[in-house]
């Protein structure tokens, strides 16, 4: 038996729709408008999807490019319209939809094109990144961040992307990239050891890819400052990620001024993941899904409780450690809904703080290693006492004043909201 979504604004098509197929054999569900397609899509893939093009909230082919951004559309879908034009069918195609049915639709032309859809499986995508910044959500702050990386993505002047580590910094740099040049993304610095610049010349007139360049030791910061000619000679765009506290350290002196005047020729800040907490649900349930048709975990959904739970933890590790804390909870629930326990059993087991404790970068000087120690330290407490301050002043052994002041010389954001 097929799963077949229908999605119209329609009341009388859908009912007709819904008829029709379910007297063929076909179990059918239906969606009013995009927001509701999202929350079904958000429970499991169907086997076919038929959506309407002209919706009151969201029209179909912006769907379907979300769908196709956040790599959901795994299904075929065939898109309906009573205001077909060759041009809209053209760009439904283009992006993966299976086919176009006019408005009103024949009683043959359905079966057959339901058919034929079903019989070939997926749709025909072009292969989508495994994440896309469509990962990072919908809230201002990430449609804001949307819109300064559309007005970089063509230029050629270095990037430099700064933010938490987990937040999404590789997906906006993939973002930025050329479709069909060379991506090239070194593991490590020995790329920086080759005088003949053997692995900077694969990246030519595509992306060279540095992570982390705040971890650059000094002898690292001058061998990429000398190799930056070669990297323009082989016309590869420079994008780099970074702390947030990177431009402080390079007025503090401890990293080259000169290098980082050419990294950063463009700066953009990726927010965390507890500025736009109001997506943590809609990214949580997208990640069940996923890893449920990835057959990594059993077929979940989220209470709407859990979903609160998620939406008011502080993220640290941001979304990192909410992947992880995602596949965990789904792990761990006894039943097919997955609640608050669950959720507070994956935070608890997943210690993310002593892992990010663990993987300080051990090539920096003594104050910089001791102020990214702090940092982990109080992220981790922070996380732990769910963003409860007065817990973490008495936990650390700090007055809460004293303790709002270390963090803010550390650079860490408290949450939002704390309990008094």
């Amino acid at each position: 038996m097929s799963q077949i979504l229908v999605v119209d604004d329609e009341v009388g098509i859908r009912e007709l729709l819904s008829e029709i197929l379910s007297d063929e054999g076909h179990q059918v569900r239906v969606a009013q408008n995009a927001t509701e397609a999202r929350q079904q899509r958000g429970r499991g893939r169907p086997d076919l999807v038929l959506l309407d093009i002209w919706m009151p909230d969201t029209d179909g082919i912006t769907l379907l490019k979300e769908w196709s951004a956040s790599g959901q559309l795994t299904m075929p879908v065939v898109m309906m319209s009573g205001h077909g034009t060759i041009d809209t069918a053209v760009e439904a195609t283009r992006i993966g939809a299976y086919g176009f049915l006019e408005k009103p639709i024949a009683l043959q032309k359905l079966l057959a094109t339901v058919g034929k859809a079903l019989a070939q499986g997926a749709a025909p995508v072009a292969a989508a990144p495994e994440r896309s910044i469509a990962f990072l959500g919908r809230a201002p702050v990430i449609a804001d961040l949307k819109a300064r990386l559309e007005r970089v993505r063509d230029l050629r002047a270095p990037v430099m992307l700064l933010g938490e580590p987990g937040c999404g910094r590789h997906l906006c740099a993939r973002y930025m990239h050329r479709t069909n040049t060379p991506w090239i993304a070194p593991a490590d610095t020995a790329f920086l050891d080759d005088p003949a610049d053997k692995q900077i010349a694969q990246a030519s007139d595509g992306s060279l890819f540095l992570r982390a360049v705040d971890a650059l030791g000094r002898d690292a910061q001058r061998a990429l400052l000398h190799h930056l000619p070669g990297i323009e000679r082989c016309n590869a765009r420079l994008i780099s990620t970074a702390g947030p506290l990177l431009p402080q350290r390079v007025a503090e002196g401890h990293f080259d001024s000169k290098l980082y005047s050419v990294l950063a020729a463009v700066t953009l800040r990726i927010p965390s993941l507890r500025e736009h907490a109001e997506d943590v649900p809609e990214i949580a349930n997208l990640l069940l899904a996923r890893m449920a048709e990835a057959k990594e975990i059993p077929l979940k959904s989220f209470s709407t409780a859990a979903l609160n739970q998620l939406r008011m933890y502080p993220w640290p590790g941001n979304l990192a450690q909410l992947e992880t804390v995602v596949k965990s909870s789904a792990l761990v629930a006894a039943g097919d809904e997955i609640v608050p326990s669950d959720v507070g059993t994956a935070l608890s087991q997943g210690d993310f703080g002593s892992s990010s404790l663990s993987g300080l970068p051990l090539d920096m000087e003594l104050r910089e290693a001791r102020d990214a120690f702090e940092r982990a330290y109080f992220e981790y407490h922070i996380a732990r006492e769910g963003g409860n301050m007065s817990r973490v002043a008495e936990k650390v052994g700090l007055e809460r004043t004293h303790l709002y002041r270390k963090l803010k010389q550390l650079g860490v954001a408290p949450p939002r909201k704390s309990d008094p």
